[in-house]
């Protein structure tokens, strides 16, 4: 453990400033265009334009944070359940995976209590109760439902587009987009998480952790099964080319035969 903070100290550090950008842009954007007291609250004309700047917000904010060369040197994991995720899929040392995940607690709840310090009752005051994540007037259970689908979602595509040589380039890209059309679409229901420590980060300072279990567990749920099902996927694809480079080969060999037949008195 100590030689993996010694060697990566600085990949972990990437972590915790990742994730506090994030928490940062949720906290300030979050206030200023939800609450009622902030000086922006009136400019627009209704939720559904208040989710949508959210939204642009947010994806310009994980954009910027993927292709940083303050945060991307780290892989931009910024949420557990990825770096969950790349564990089982061997990409990443059990050591490393949980000082990620340490680093990624730390950096967004400091961040949550500075935000709270600078902008006070615009944060902590309600609708915006310091960014937290809870469900929306669908309910617990569609909360739950949609949380699940949007890591599944979000990991499957990370995983498929970054095994692609055509699409790899464009991963980062896809992933900021659905980020900004997650906070549209799925905020209004589960108060788009998706990420156990960005959830924490809020809730901790907050003191609001309703239907926390969601926020903590579902998100490692959807990412592990979409995990499972690329693993099966991939070793589908590899037996069948493999059954294609035999097949070929013995083509070539019933071919050589012919081939030396008819040239043989």
């Amino acid at each position: 453990m100590l030689a993996a903070f010694k060697n990566n100290w600085r990949l972990y550090l990437m972590e915790a400033f990742g994730l506090a950008i994030f928490m940062v842009s949720a906290c300030f954007f979050g206030a200023m265009i939800f609450s009622p007291g902030s000086s922006w609250y009136h400019l627009f004309l209704n939720d559904m334009v208040r989710n949508i700047l959210m939204g642009l917000m947010m994806g310009l904010t994980a954009l910027f944070i993927f292709y940083s060369p303050v945060t991307a040197p780290s892989g931009a994991h910024i949420n557990p359940a990825v770096t969950i995720t790349f564990l089982r899929l061997g990409k990443i040392s059990k050591e490393n995976a949980a000082f990620y995940i340490l680093f990624q607690f730390i950096g967004g709840t400091v961040a949550v209590f500075t935000m709270q310090w600078l902008m006070g009752k615009t944060l902590t005051g309600s609708p915006v109760n310091s960014a937290v994540t809870v469900p929306g007037k669908a309910g617990t259970m569609n909360a739950a439902i949609t949380e699940f689908f949007i890591a599944f979602v979000m990991i499957s595509m990370v995983l498929f587009m970054s095994a692609s040589k055509r699409f790899k380039k464009h991963t980062r890209k896809f992933a900021a987009c659905l980020v900004c059309c997650y906070v549209i679409f799925a905020g209004p229901i589960s108060g788009f998480g998706m990420n156990p420590a960005r959830s924490f980060a809020s809730a901790f300072p907050s003191g609001i952790y309703t239907a926390f279990w969601i926020y903590m567990l579902i998100p490692f749920a959807g990412m592990l099964l979409a995990a499972e099902c690329f693993l099966s996927i991939e070793s589908v694809k590899r037996r069948c080319r493999l059954r294609i480079v035999h097949k070929n080969l013995n083509l070539k060999n019933r071919n050589d035969e012919k081939i030396f037949k008819d040239f043989t008195f």
